[in-house]
């Protein structure tokens, strides 16, 4: 009778734990996806260059980058201005090469799956769109480039991509954005050839967890506007600029998507109900530098739209220790993204300019930005060319940094 009662009294006691173990397998079983983008800056001058170069796994800013995104081990990872190449090849062989091949220790990581459109830079336009009285060179091409696929994309993902449903918008022409910033004196003829895109923008679906145990789509929305400068006053690339980001607000937003008709032929914007993470290297900072930043701040802004606002220790240390055009800045520096130059009136000094932001709903359990501070022996990674810190002088990692949010569905 005894051995009977507590045996009951033991079960009972059991059930919270049961609970408690129950719950922590229910927790683990959650997908945690972490998202990042990086402007590598793996841009060269001219057409196959960059494939000569990475080529059998010696390119040292390449392996710097792998290194980084070995130690951050992001599930999917947009990689900014990667010259392609018409296979496509040299983003193969630096995920093969270098993200797939261990780095000064670490493990390397495989991204299965990729994606890696043809981009507008260097594509010829048949127009004077810089308006130096002739149809040649980067400034005449339907985004600045050299060579066809100069400054392009890739996006690496562990997860499968959807590729029939991948959604492209490379040939949009600006002027069908409604209410467009025309640039000052750009004649008809030029404004009808103008694409919206410098680059392009992407909607890459992945799908995340297995379907019979509640799998997600989650749409990367991609994209890498033009800077606002390097022009005249005509602001052809500060209105650009504005128009690449603003399209993205109106691709979230259902009754202002009708314009939008992606390479494809297919008209409308994402559908209200989707999972979305925007990312990219959008090139204007929120409070700083010289964007027209009132597009920016309405997606920030959106209600379908959450910003983590990723920080960094190193980012506020750089900031006071350069000084100079930071100085004058009103942001706050923990969320830089952008290492650019601080004499005044050179450079913009230190922006936000690289953004990870999820839709709403979506849990934001982490976020960061690779961006170590002086003292940690990482630092040489983020590109510091003081030859007693690292070896390898004149040979720059990006002035970009890698910014990563993690998400829990």
């Amino acid at each position: 009778m005894n051995y009977t009662r507590w045996s009951i009294l033991c079960l009972l006691a059991s059930i919270p734990f049961a609970i408690y173990v129950a719950n922590r397998r229910s927790a683990s079983a959650v997908a945690v996806l972490r998202v990042a983008t990086f402007n590598v800056s793996l841009h060269r001058p001219e057409p196959g260059a960059l494939l000569r170069e990475l080529r059998g796994g010696g390119c040292e800013p390449a392996r710097r980058i792998a290194s980084i995104v070995q130690r951050t081990m992001p599930d999917a990872i947009l990689l900014c201005e990667v010259d392609r190449d018409e296979a496509a090849e040299a983003a193969a062989v630096l995920n093969k090469e270098y993200f797939a091949v261990a780095q000064r220790g670490l493990a390397g990581i495989a991204y299965e799956f990729s994606y890696c459109g043809p981009v507008n830079t260097g594509e010829p336009s048949g127009q004077d769109l810089d308006r130096d009285g002739r149809v040649a060179g980067p400034g005449d091409a339907f985004g600045f480039g050299a060579f066809p696929g100069q400054y392009g994309m890739v996006l690496l993902s562990r997860h499968p991509i959807l590729e029939d449903q991948v959604r492209t918008f490379r040939t949009l022409r600006w002027q069908a954005m409604p209410g467009a910033l025309r640039p000052d004196g750009v004649g008809d003829d030029a404004w009808n050839a103008m694409r919206l895109s410098s680059k392009s923008h992407w909607d890459v679906p992945i799908g995340v967890g297995d379907k019979r145990t509640g799998g997600k789509v989650i749409h990367l929305l991609c994209s890498h506007p033009t800077p606002p400068v390097f022009d005249g006053p005509e602001d052809r690339n500060g209105r650009r600029n504005h128009d690449e980001i603003r399209f993205w607000v109106d691709y979230l937003t259902p009754d202002r998507a009708g314009w939008i008709v992606d390479d494809a032929g297919v008209r409308g914007g994402l559908g209200a109900d989707a999972h979305f993470v925007v990312m990219g290297d959008l090139n204007c900072d929120p409070m700083d530098g010289d964007s027209r930043r009132e597009a920016l701040a309405a997606l920030l802004a959106h209600p379908r739209v959450q910003d983590p606002q990723p920080k960094s220790r190193g980012g506020d240390e750089e900031s006071k220790k350069q000084f100079g055009a930071n100085a004058r800045h009103g942001g706050d520096a923990a969320l830089d993204t952008g290492d650019f130059a601080d004499v005044v009136p050179q450079g913009p000094g230190n922006l936000r300019v690289d953004y990870v932001l999820p839709s709403k709903g979506t849990k934001v359990v982490g976020s960061g930005i690779f961006w170590p501070v002086d003292a940690d022996p990482l630092y040489r990674l983020t590109g510091d060319y003081d030859p007693s810190r690292w070896p390898f002088t004149g040979v720059p990692t990006s002035d970009h940094r890698q910014v990563w949010v993690d998400l829990r569905y």
